[in-house]
């Protein structure tokens, strides 16, 4: 291990050998942490346990108490898979409840200053711009870019492949492959460049066209009309059941 001497590190904290930890970070015991991780200086993590090639940035504070009315010291986490980029004053609180956990998965990457509340669930490959503030309880799939100062509301879900302008205030779910902006936010389209950066195919991104113009675009047709238009009318491969299952287990109710 290389341990700064100014860092504070428990002695019943859980390193791997090959852990990187920078001047005055601090570790608590309650630590887990894996192969190749850097802590950077004035780092904090507690209640974390976190898997490999992880990069946590300076003054970044991971594992704080959530900031929830209804927490009362019951013990609780933060996990964290691996190959996550965590950027400097990052923040994200554990769960509010005994045995539950706030999570990110991997290959995330979080800007600065972006605060991921308590009970949040996070998946791989997001991209979270600098001042993004989730509240608690949201959970965010796959894939999504999440842009600068956006504010996200207790309890939403955002899709898949979703692109979320900067500055935009969400309080309903957004369904997968979209693009959403504004304050009041609205769907402005299919997220097509993001589609393809990740590999569509031009005859998935088609058929993903003719689902945002069925639910979407014509304004005619009620949310149960829009779903069964769809059903009846599209091929059903993956992208559209995810889509369906998705917008028919919303509990905010979806952006449209």
């Amino acid at each position: 291990m290389n341990i700064h001497p100014t860092a504070i590190v428990s002695p019943k904290a859980k390193l791997a050998e090959s852990v990187t930890v920078g001047p005055f970070a601090i570790i608590d015991e309650s630590c887990e942490i894996g192969e190749n991780c850097v802590i950077a200086a004035r780092a904090h993590v507690e209640y974390t346990v976190m898997g490999s090639s992880n990069y946590i940035g300076e003054g970044a504070m991971i594992g704080a108490a959530p900031q929830d009315l209804k927490y009362h010291n019951e013990p609780s986490m933060v996990k964290i898979g691996s190959n996550n980029v965590i950027r400097e004053y990052a923040s994200i609180h554990r769960a509010t409840h005994e045995g539950a956990a706030t999570v990110l998965g991997d290959s995330n990457f979080l800007l600065t200053m972006v605060h991921i509340a308590h009970d949040c669930v996070i998946g791989n490959k997001n991209t979270i711009i600098n001042n993004v503030g989730m509240s608690g309880h949201v959970t965010l799939d796959n894939c999504a870019v999440i842009s600068g100062y956006a504010l996200i509301h207790q309890h939403v879900r955002i899709g898949s492949y979703v692109m979320l302008g900067g500055g935009s205030k969400i309080v309903k779910d957004v369904p997968p492959f979209m693009m959403i902006d504004g304050n009041p936010s609205q769907i402005h389209g299919l997220n097509k460049v993001g589609l393809k950066r990740n590999g569509f195919t031009p005859e998935r991104i088609k058929i993903l066209e003719h689902l945002y113009t069925h639910f979407f675009r014509d304004k005619s047709l009620l949310f149960a009309d829009a779903v069964e238009k769809i059903e009846e009318t599209i091929p059903m491969n993956e992208d559209v059941k995810y889509f369906l299952e998705f917008i028919k287990n919303s509990q905010r109710g979806v952006s449209r």
